[in-house]
């Protein structure tokens, strides 16, 4: 082993972290009896030489002794090594990534050249991996079907090999592997994909494992969903049945099947709506960068004896993807589970559903309420830690929430404490519903030392039933110190003021925008400022503070202080000048400014319309829609802007909301905006989905599209029509 090690210019080659003189003993390390050594060598490799999947010279030179060592049964933990030459060979290069699109002088044909190189060098010698299939090593067995299936070149003989050894397996998860990597194949090959359909029906019908049935159905769904059974919720529910009573009877085998197998752990990738395990570089180490997302499902999962059956579900939820319908009536069937497993399962695939596809979810979500009252503590604070982001759709489950919240004596404790979700999360959700019950919670957080911003943000969500709390975010305003902390601290107590209209909190308010300090002036006056809007007329004290401002250096001041003058005084006459002025401005975010505080405005600064004409020009979308919006307000009428508000949303979906908010407050909608509304609310797809990533507020904002596309359209009698 290691032949011709010692005669690589190692030193002359590169990884992640300089010069590869280091990687010999790497190699070496893997090969070790020592198990730390083993380890800390694996890690090397992942964090160096392939470090976050890029293939480096270096690389390429491992892949030969890796080979080596994979092919050597005398070596330890070779499942490892397996995976990690998966990665480094499954690297597809396609669309910007094609090597003769790329400028050969350049570093990205470099990068490019050497993955073609390493998916060749590894494909070259893949045949070695035929011979892990019946290895004694169980790690090595459940690693060798998904390389075989993503690396080989000849996928004929994969498909006899690995449908041989399914015959002959009796390990439960290897043989789940076996069932995957035919149906890589298949999603590889599409002139394979119907004999591999045809297959997997027949072992749906002919196994007897119930496992290997539910991984048959799962495949299925990724390779051919159109050819999944109508009964499909109904067949999942009796194989998570029988599962379940094949895990609990320890004396049970059925077909090779042992319960004890499903005891050994399988680390399991975390999927996203849409999102399949086949997609990624199949040998992605289990434990390697993990995400802030994946570690509380680890937790949770910790302990599990079969959360390979939850890979299996989520791998059928992805495939499953808009028939939204079927993924609601398989999450109710697991929600209603009798094993909490199950129903933590559950929860976490809510995530990607409600997140992605709109539908009606009250059943769901009073079920996942429901998990509130488990005594296992990772299903509570899953179930919490969901409902949180659900904002209005979290109603049905608000009586659990509250019952929740009332249980704890300190329900709003820090989102995360000793790495675990606290149960905050049901104060914040039950906050965020809107549902009164949270307001004697919120005070007797309010009177804490530490204020849980989160939960001071969502305060507006109570709306009138918040009163109680005013007295209490006064005097904790007017506690704060005008240091340089100010702006973090202000920030969320004056929102909530200003949601409730609290004038009694001026002399705070005033205290804040007058002292504030010269670190994030701007965000703490701005904040003040609103609340000072919000308070209309009563805020009379404020005058002589709106008008210094009005020539303030932060065009955003000057126009928030315009808009606030106005709702105090009454009189747009001393700020329309100074508006109009800052439309004609070179800065485009300086027109924006000014053009949303003339929108505010309304009818009374109708005298800014030619300003605002010519902002509809402007090369800037966001400039073109708020000017827009502002021109429909001032003139109480949407259709000069609507060729230009029309087209901002078909260009920017992130557009929709704030023209619906206007179409809907001005009454009548055009014929040309009214089939745009009709479209949107038949659109199973939320507008704000966006591929790897999320926000907090993206299910309520899309909640609000709708509702506001609804009220839109109700102006003119002719329902939603979705």
């Amino acid at each position: 082993m290691f032949t011709g090690i010692d005669e690589v210019d190692w030193a002359s080659l590169g990884h992640a972290y300089g010069p590869a003189d280091d990687v010999p003993a790497l190699l070496r390390g893997l090969a070790s009896a020592d198990p730390a050594e083993r380890e800390s060598a694996l890690d090397g490799m992942y964090g160096a030489v392939h470090h976050q999947g890029d293939v480096y010279d270096s690389t390429l030179a491992c892949i030969p002794f890796l080979l080596e060592l994979v092919a050597d049964p005398e070596v330890l933990d070779r499942g490892c090594i397996v995976e990690l030459l998966t990665s480094i060979g499954c690297i597809d290069l396609c669309g910007d990534d094609e090597v003769d699109e790329l400028d050969p002088e350049g570093a990205e044909f470099e990068d490019a050249a050497n993955y073609a190189m390493a998916a060749a060098a590894v494909a070259a010698g893949a045949d070695v991996f035929f011979g892990l299939l019946d290895d004694e090593d169980r790690e090595v067995r459940l690693a060798a079907p998904g390389a075989l299936a993503s690396l080989h070149r000849d996928p004929t003989r994969v498909l006899l090999m690995l449908r041989e050894r399914l015959t002959v397996e009796t390990d439960s998860e290897v043989r789940l592997a076996l069932v995957e990597a035919v149906g890589r194949i298949a999603l590889r090959y599409e002139s394979m994909r119907d004999e591999i359909v045809d297959w997997l029906e027949w072992l749906m019908g002919a196994a007897q494992d119930p496992s290997l049935r539910l991984a048959s159905l799962a495949q299925l769904a990724r390779c051919a969903p159109a050819r999944l059974p109508r009964d499909v919720v109904v067949t999942v529910t009796g194989l998570l049945a029988e599962l379940r009573r094949g895990v609990r009877g320890a004396a049970l085998t059925v077909d090779g099947w042992r319960p004890a197998d499903a005891l050994e752990g399988l680390d399991a990738l975390d999927l996203v709506d849409g999102f399949d395990p086949a997609d990624l570089v199949d040998g992605a180490r289990p434990g390697s960068g993990r995400s802030p997302f994946r570690e509380p499902r680890e937790e949770q999962r910790a302990g599990r004896g079969t959360a390979w059956a939850d890979d299996l579900l989520r791998t059928l939820h992805g495939a499953l993807d808009d028939r939204v319908d079927d993924r609601i009536a398989l999450l109710t069937a697991q929600l209603r589970s009798p094993d909490w497993e199950q129903r933590a399962d559950a929860v976490w695939m809510c995530g990607g559903l409600v997140r992605t596809w709109r539908g009606a979810y009250d059943e769901v979500v009073r079920l996942v309420g429901a998990q509130l009252a488990d005594p296992e503590p990772r299903l509570r604070e899953a179930a919490a830690a969901w409902l949180e982001g659900l904002f209005g759709l979290a109603r049905p489950a608000a009586d659990a929430l509250a019952a929740r919240v009332a249980e704890d004596p300190a329900p709003w404790a820090p989102d995360r404490t000793g790495g675990r979700y606290g149960v905050s999360s049901a104060l914040l959700a039950l906050t965020r519903a809107g549902d009164p019950r949270a307001v004697p919670a919120l005070a007797r957080a309010l009177a804490e030392p530490e204020l849980n911003s989160r939960l001071a943000y969502a305060i507006p969500y109570v709306a009138d039933a918040g009163a109680p709390l005013v007295p209490l975010l006064c005097r904790r305003l007017g506690e704060l110190p005008l240091d340089d902390e100010l702006s973090e601290q202000a920030a969320p107590l004056l929102l909530a003021l200003a949601h409730m209209r609290a004038v009694e909190a001026l002399p705070e308010v005033l205290r804040v925008l007058r002292g504030a300090p010269a670190f994030r002036r701007q965000w703490v006056v701005d904040s003040a400022l609103r609340a000072i809007t919000a308070f209309g007329p009563a805020a009379g004290e404020a005058v002589g503070d709106l008008r210094a401002l009005l020539s303030d250096g932060s065009v955003g001041l000057a126009a928030s202080a315009a808009r606030a003058l106005w709702a105090v005084e009454g009189d747009a006459g001393p700020v329309l000048p100074r508006l109009r002025a800052l439309l004609l401005a070179p800065d485009v975010h300086d027109r924006r400014e000014a053009a949303w505080a003339v929108g505010a405005i309304g009818g009374a600064a109708v005298a800014a319309a030619p300003e605002l004409r010519a902002c509809l020009a402007s090369e800037d979308l966001w400039l073109r829609v708020d000017a827009g919006v502002a021109l429909s307000r001032v003139t109480g009428d949407a259709r000069e802007a609507l060729p230009v508000l029309v087209a901002a949303w078909r260009e920017n979906r992130y557009t929709r909301l704030e023209i619906a908010e206007c179409l809907a407050e001005l009454g009548p909608v055009a014929p040309e905006a009214a089939p745009l509304l009709r479209s949107e609310l038949a659109r199973p797809r939320r507008h704000n989905v966006a591929e790897g990533s999320s926000g907090d507020h993206d299910i309520h904002h899309d909640e609000k599209l709708l509702a506001l596309c609804r009220r839109a359209l109700g102006h003119c009698g002719r329902g939603t029509a979705s």
